[in-house]
């Protein structure tokens, strides 16, 4: 009998504890989450420059048109070289050879020869030279020039600087909104990164034709700065 009045009274005792556990408030999260997008930004003075430098060529055949464009296309190759360019500056970045059409009114299109081109990116490390060679490029035949594009070789530094000068950027607003707001910036969550080396402003732009061949030589070449930008999204946990 002992027995079972201990096990009748444990029973009442669950049974009154359950109605207890239903009552206990939902629980709420305590972090407050904030999510913010930085830009970073550095300059820095280039340290090199990209021009393309091309060989435009007509004939009434083909083959002339070709044959005339190759022995153009080489003096132009062989200045750079003279000029200090090395080799692995120097890209053949296109080669085309197109039929030329005369079109009149109500006449077929008449063929009336041929036109080729070929072009190289040429990557220049001496800044202060790049006038001279650009003068050099159109002296032994190129009659396009395109260009310049200033840029870093090596960009990781500026970018590096970039990265911390977005995070501090972002660190900086977010203690601004938690203020605001009555918090505090508790930890960062995450990071997530978007952008990098950025083309690189300003892009002065440069184009020399065939008929401006015999314009005064050595253009002026101002390099400037460029810019690198990276853009990040920190998620910040506020208290």
């Amino acid at each position: 009998m002992r027995t079972a009045t201990l096990l009748a009274l444990g029973a009442l005792a669950a049974t009154a504890a359950t109605p207890v556990s239903a009552q206990t408030a939902p629980s709420v999260p305590a972090e407050t989450l904030l999510s913010l997008t930085a830009t970073g930004e550095s300059t820095r003075v280039p340290d090199i420059a990209i021009i393309s430098a091309g060989v435009v060529t007509q004939a009434a055949e083909a083959r002339a048109a070709l044959t005339a464009n190759n022995s153009q296309m080489t003096r132009v190759v062989a200045a750079l070289k003279k000029a200090g360019i090395a080799e692995r500056d120097i890209q053949t970045s296109n080669i085309n050879l197109n039929p030329q059409y005369s079109y009149e009114e109500r006449k077929p299109p008449q063929l009336i020869g041929y036109q080729a081109a070929n072009t190289v990116t040429v990557k220049l490390r001496k800044l202060a030279s790049a006038g001279d060679v650009i003068d050099a490029l159109v002296t032994e035949g190129a009659n396009q020039v395109n260009g310049p594009t200033f840029g870093l070789d090596k960009p990781e530094d500026a970018t590096n600087e970039a990265r911390l000068d977005a995070i501090k950027k972002a660190r900086s607003r977010a203690d601004l909104y938690a203020g605001a707001a009555g918090l505090r910036v508790k930890r960062i969550v995450s990071i997530s990164e978007g952008g990098g080396y950025q083309p690189p402003y300003p892009m002065p732009k440069m184009m020399v034709r065939a008929e401006a061949a015999d314009a005064a030589a050595a253009p002026p070449v101002e390099a400037g700065e460029v810019g690198t930008n990276v853009t990040v999204t920190v998620v910040f946990e506020l208290q």
